[in-house]
């Protein structure tokens, strides 16, 4: 029996730090996190790994590529740097909506703000209505912001859901450029993921000797295994020096990657396994 002065550890909220405001996709990856996941926003992703390692929040969410747009580096950068356990990753598929103050018509609005890869993925509809795009720091604190002003030549870009959080009325929704636009985002955690018979992904990031064929060698470890994801970016601490980032289907629990994952830490100059963690199947809706 749950004691009654404590919480029932099966409908307990699960606090959940993500960048932005409610109704930003963060939100929306991070309401998919657990079953009584209460989403809290922070101003930038540093913010959001504090709050986790400082126990603030439980998890936190962070994107770490878009379908479209390739990397997401910061978020990569912060990885490298973070003691928090990868738990899971969420897909979101990213669905973009053009809302404006109740009442207002298309044909009034004169600029549409947003962030700025939101612009990117809705320039079709943007130059058709011959919209000025003004960059702002979030997708849903635009919304928030326009709901503020109360402007009527203003539109924005962002989630659906954002409307409906800020009283704002939706006149297009699924403009963006190409249906196929979907975010990444990994659930970290101070506990590392408890083991799992699901599918899972193993994520690394290594640096090697600037010597020819040693990249070459280095990978030839994962000789057998799926590469799902390989992309190289330059080192923050040394000029002309580069770090590889591969995602690996499989656990790392898997003799085969351990094995693979083995050559790769004997071989590089500098190597850290972001995690091994449940994959996303399918994308959440937006």
């Amino acid at each position: 029996m749950t004691d009654a002065h404590q919480p029932d550890p099966v409908s307990a909220p699960v606090s959940v730090a993500y960048q932005g405001n409610p109704g930003a996709y963060g939100e929306i990856a991070a309401l998919n996190t657990h079953p009584h996941a209460a989403p809290r926003g922070y101003p930038t992703f540093h913010e959001v790994l504090d709050a986790v390692t400082r126990g603030e929040c439980q998890l936190g969410v962070i994107p770490v590529e878009n379908s479209l747009m390739g990397a997401i580096l910061q978020s990569v950068d912060l990885l490298l740097e973070t003691d928090l356990h990868v738990v899971r990753e969420v897909t979101v598929r990213v669905s973009h909506a053009v809302m404006v103050m109740p009442g207002v018509k298309l044909g009034d609005v004169k600029r549409v703000y947003s962030q700025q890869p939101a612009l990117d993925q809705c320039t079709t509809f943007l130059r058709e209505h011959a919209l000025t795009p003004v960059t702002a720091h979030d997708t849903a604190g635009s919304a928030k912001e326009l709901s503020a002003r109360g402007s009527r030549d203003e539109g924005v870009i962002a989630s659906a859901r954002a409307a409906e959080l800020y009283g704002l009325e939706v006149l297009e929704r699924g403009i963006e450029d190409e249906p196929f636009n979907f975010t990444r985002f990994m659930v970290l955690s101070p506990q590392e993921p408890e083991p799992s018979d699901e599918p899972h992904k193993t994520s690394v990031v290594f640096a090697v000797r600037h010597t020819p064929g040693f990249l070459l060698e280095t990978l030839a470890q994962l000789r057998g295994l799926n590469l799902s994801k390989i992309e190289s970016r330059p080192r923050k601490d040394r000029a002309w020096s580069y770090l590889i980032y591969i995602d690996i289907e499989g656990d790392a629990r898997d003799p085969q990657v351990a094995l693979a994952l083995a050559g790769v830490l004997r071989k590089a100059s500098f190597a850290k396994i972001i995690g091994s963690y449940p994959r996303s199947l399918e994308a959440i809706e937006s």
